[in-house]
């Protein structure tokens, strides 16, 4: 048990995780939004991080919560009060916090506003119960949503889909992308280096303090996701374009080879992240606002790179959250985004130039659909099949048609699920 979980935090950090979890299921990236809150920022640096890891582990671990819960409860209660239930289980069955103090501190919690005080004495008697009678979170199948559960193991077998599942529970180690690709890790940072460069630490807490940071050795970028940048195969002087660039992990790598890129996205607020790492890093790039759809430019380029929005489904490891906040008609409304983006995208390569699709999603509509529909109607595109183990893709990834179809368990360790499809532009 790590130190914030040994005392149980006061009402303010314990209110604040409430309303993280709440944030968290009502809509994508919504605990990203909400630790940007005044009022989650206004608690201390101690309060803050008890909030954020209760969520988590929480978010982790919230299927089989719920089943048992459901089980428990005759009808649902309140939504704030099945979040008080939901924490106060993640705490005493999760982090291992002393349960009797949990059951106390629950109480307190549902006692502390209107609308949840006739409920502490439901509380309490669910908490209690559970005290003597543990609950039992080993079925690997409940830790997805069932809808979800069903889509992978349709897609990917039972096996897989389990494996799956039960990765849901475990926290991911750090990966680092190195700005110099020959560069070896500092020894503080304590990590190994993974099949196509990146670095994997166990370090843990405030990344601006590892060694390296200040001096823009390196950024923090998953595995997977430092791996669709490298298919473009960049070097001095060629063009390139990263659509959709923001939080800027690619906008980087692209840059760190010498090309000279453009970086667009339609947040502007997301662009100044993106701004605010080039220069910490040293790297430059033009930074344009606008909808990758419908930017008016008409330059073309030598490689282009679409990391289009998705249901992110492949990021469970780092963000459980997006497990429950996305919803089945989700995968066919990006379905439909993500077609017009990739048609923008390929007139927007040179003849003779690259084009690189993926997403963060695990859903075959958003991957392998998305592309074979794009192959039928873009007659000057076609496939530049994947060659296995480029990049730093696992074998296992590579599928028969030449794309990359990365599931969380093909790398020792865990990686992001990604799709990634690379494209030729033969003629104009």
């Amino acid at each position: 048990m790590t130190e914030p979980f040994e005392d149980i935090a006061g009402l303010p950090a314990r209110r604040a995780a409430v309303d993280l979890l709440a944030a968290a299921l009502a809509r994508r990236a919504g605990i990203e939004d909400a630790v940007a809150m005044p009022g989650f920022s206004a608690l201390s640096l101690r309060d803050r991080g008890f909030a954020h890891a209760l969520v988590m582990a929480a978010l982790r671990h919230l299927g089989p919560i719920d089943r048992v819960l459901e089980h428990k409860l005759k009808k649902p209660p309140p939504e704030r009060v099945l979040h008080i239930l939901r924490l106060g289980m993640a705490q005493a069955f999760v982090l291992g916090a002393p349960a009797y103090a949990v059951v106390s501190a629950s109480v307190d919690l549902a006692a502390d506003s209107g609308a949840t005080r006739n409920f502490k004495g439901l509380v309490n008697a669910i908490l209690r119960g559970f005290t003597r009678e543990p609950p039992d979170f080993s079925d690997p199948e409940a830790f997805a949503p069932p809808w979800l559960f069903t889509r992978w193991q349709a897609a990917y077998g039972r096996d897989a889909a389990l494996v799956m599942a039960k990765n849901i529970a475990v926290e991911p180690a750090t990966d680092l992308t190195p700005k110099n690709a020959e560069a070896s890790p500092e020894p503080g940072l304590a990590a190994e280096v993974l099949p196509g460069g990146s670095w994997r630490t166990a370090l843990r807490g405030d990344v601006s303090a590892w060694p390296g940071f200040a001096e823009g050795a390196w950024w923090v970028q998953d595995a997977s996701a430092a791996i669709p940048a490298r298919l473009l195969d960049l070097r001095v002087d060629l063009t390139a374009l990263d659509l959709c660039a923001a939080p800027g992990g690619k906008t980087l790598q692209m840059a760190s080879t010498g090309a000279k890129v453009v970086a667009l996205d339609r947040s502007a607020a997301r662009l100044r992240r993106v701004a605010a790492n080039l220069e910490r890093m040293g790297l430059s790039a033009e930074i344009v606002t606008a909808d990758a759809a419908d930017w008016t430019d008409a330059r073309v380029f030598d490689a282009v790179l679409l990391d289009a929005p998705c249901t992110a489904t492949g990021t469970y490891r780092r963000n459980p959250d997006v497990l429950w906040a996305v919803r089945p008609g989700d995968i066919a409304a990006l379905a439909q985004v993500q077609a017009r983006m990739l048609d923008s995208a390929a007139r927007r390569v040179k003849p003779g130039g690259r084009l690189v699709y993926c997403v963060c999603s695990l859903e075959p509509e958003e991957g392998e659909a998305q592309v074979a529909a794009f192959l039928k109607r873009t007659p000057f595109m076609s496939r530049d099949p994947i060659c296995g183990g480029e990049g730093g893709s696992s074998v296992a990834s590579l599928s028969s048609t030449g794309d990359l179809r990365i599931l969380p368990h093909h790398h020792p360790g865990g990686t992001d699920g990604f799709f990634a499809a690379r494209f030729r532009r033969t003629a104009e």
